[in-house]
């Protein structure tokens, strides 16, 4: 081979060593670039898995493989989550999100999930009031316990909506209810003798009787006054008639009845 074909073959061999090694570092930098500090993916059980668990996470990173499998959220400082937190990832299978800060979840946080995911961890979190509407469609075991629940008509429509998790029913205990008797039991065993949506319904009935007779009153009242006070200018004109001379009292009443009439 001339020497001329063999440094044209050394000079291409160099070029593509060079452009592959400087698309694996890319890669490689793209790929620790991405996630957030303490996030990483692993290969679990043949499913992929993003964990970021213990990451001092405020937020749900954004930058999550679409094909994972098991997300870990949890042990984290998450306030909140937003609605469509999750609409990237429709494989997702598992989603722990316990023993965060969690106190409110926007209708539709879930959206997406709803085919595929059958497991949803929230336990240990701040909820006190959950809409059953964030959790529409879902069709995964979900874990409520641990959370310092307000037990209300609200948590019993939630409660009824979602399926929970095997042995964590025992865990949903009433932090707060306006009946003070209930504070400290599993609620569960609470609307076993309470339905708390049927007392907000004859609560709320009362209030529309007592709103309608108070109008009723008023009206009543009205009507009474107005008859009164017509009586009292009626008897006062017949008594200013009464002390006219009687011709001008004639002529006064004639005037009063073609009025009248």
């Amino acid at each position: 081979m001339p020497a001329a074909e063999r440094v044209l073959l050394r000079s291409v061999t160099m070029w593509l060593l060079l452009q592959s090694l400087l698309l694996l570092l890319t890669s490689c930098l793209r790929s620790a670039t991405a996630f957030p500090k303490g996030c990483y993916p692993s290969e679990e059980e043949g499913l992929k898995t993003f964990r970021c668990s213990n990451a001092r996470l405020t937020e749900v990173p954004r930058d999550i493989p679409n094909d994972t499998n098991k997300l870990y959220l949890d042990s984290n400082q998450i306030p909140f989550l937003p609605r469509d937190a999750f609409q990237d990832l429709p494989l997702l299978l598992e989603l722990d999100l316990s023993h965060n800060a969690i106190a409110s979840v926007e209708s539709g946080a879930f959206r997406g999930l709803a085919e595929h995911l059958h497991s949803l961890d929230l336990s240990s979190n701040r909820l006190v009031s959950v809409s059953k509407d964030a959790f529409s469609n879902l069709k995964a075991k979900v874990n409520l316990s641990n959370n310092p629940w307000l037990c209300d008509c609200q948590l019993q429509e939630l409660i009824r909506t979602v399926d929970l998790a095997a042995g964590s029913s025992g865990g949903i205990v009433c932090d707060s209810s306006a009946q003070e008797e209930h504070i400290g039991k599993a609620f569960l065993q609470v609307i076993a003798d309470t339905d708390f949506c049927n007392v907000y319904k004859k609560t709320t009935d009362i209030a529309m009787l007592v709103t309608m007779f108070g109008w009723f009153a008023m009206v009543i009242s009205y009507l009474v006054y107005y008859v009164r006070q017509n009586q009292e200018d009626a008897r006062r004109h017949l008594e200013y008639l009464k002390s006219l001379p009687s011709k001008q009292r004639r002529s006064e009443e004639s005037s009063t009845i073609s009025t009248v009439v």
